[in-house]
């Protein structure tokens, strides 16, 4: 009987291990980005790293005019935040006051930027210088004009609703109750945020080849149907890019409400995050407790932050 010899099977060689090295131009481009870096640091590291101290301590005015000791409390200042019910409720402000802005200036923006792309060239300039003067008036005298629009007794427009017939606008206060008032300065955010968005989804539009949207219309798309399925999809990274912008610039509004709701409304009703921690470091005088909620706001932030660095790398053909 034949012995029949087994093959003996070799496994295949793995592939050599492919070591990424950074480019020339990588390289390049840290180099340049090293000053900017540098100076960040140096800005941000040592006022953060103070922030982060000061809130692990009991530290109010006393402690800052050296007539009592430093009391090392640990976390003792952000479990009094998360016992505080207004803090929560300061919390929830901040979201749902934030969501409308964005929600708000985005809406407005895109909105605006369609119809950039359907007028002609006359109209389109000045769409663009007022949304540019609404973007260039800083925070404090855009709150002042908005105020004196929406006077009780000498406001524009409480005289005008007046004249339509609306009576019961004859000195009505719109900083007084909590609705009114956040509604008035989420429409002074997005009346100077809304070019931003507006800007960035024009150029994106424009961007969008024509042979595209001359395929969609032989194909028998509909105006919805191409701006759902076709233009949509394309405009999704700046879309992405604007929402997230929009988040962090809304979420640290401070002058707006600071202002035009004197400090947080009647009994701070009207009090976000950034407000409540000025009047708790600075017209309360504790430091450790403002800290805290500093490096809380920090956090959220920074999250936000690392979504919006990561749709950018996403949004990136090159990457």
């Amino acid at each position: 009987m034949a012995i029949q010899e087994i093959p003996i099977i070799t496994p295949a060689p793995r592939p050599p291990v492919k070591r990424r090295r950074v480019s020339r131009d990588t390289l390049t481009a840290w180099l340049y980005l090293a000053p900017a870096g540098v100076l960040l640091a140096a800005v941000l590291i040592y006022p953060i790293y103070q922030i982060i101290l000061i809130s692990f301590y009991d530290y109010g005015q006393a402690q800052a005019t050296g007539a009592a000791p430093l009391e090392f409390i640990g976390l003792g200042n952000y479990r009094e935040l998360l016992s505080d019910s207004q803090f929560w409720l300061v919390l929830a402000n901040t979201f749902v006051f934030g969501g409308v802005c964005v929600v708000g200036g985005l809406v407005v923006g895109t909105a605006l930027a369609v119809l950039a792309t359907r007028i002609r060239a006359v109209p389109r300039m000045i769409l663009f210088l007022a949304a540019l003067g609404a973007w260039a008036t800083p925070a404090m005298a855009g709150s002042y004009v908005w105020l004196f629009l929406f006077d009780a007794d000498f406001g524009i427009v409480n005289e005008a609703l007046s004249g339509l017939g609306f009576r019961s606008m004859d000195g009505h206060s719109w900083t007084f109750g909590t609705l009114s008032a956040f509604g008035l300065v989420a429409a002074e955010v997005i009346w100077c945020s809304f070019p931003f968005v507006m800007v960035t989804m024009y150029a994106g539009i424009k961007a969008i080849p024509e042979e595209v949207l001359e395929a969609a219309a032989l194909d028998g798309a509909s105006t919805w149907r191409a701006a759902r399925s076709v233009i949509l999809p394309i405009l999704k990274p700046l879309l992405l890019i604007a929402t997230i912008q929009s988040i962090i610039w809304d979420f640290k509004v401070f002058t707006q409400i600071y202002v035009m709701t004197n400090g947080g409304g009647v009994a701070g009703r009207n009090l976000v995050l950034n407000v409540y921690a000025y009047q708790k470091a600075f017209a309360g005088q504790e430091y450790g407790l403002g800290s805290a909620i500093g490096v809380l706001m920090t956090l959220l932030l920074l999250s936000i932050t690392g979504l919006y660095v990561r749709s950018q790398r996403r949004s990136t053909p090159w990457q």
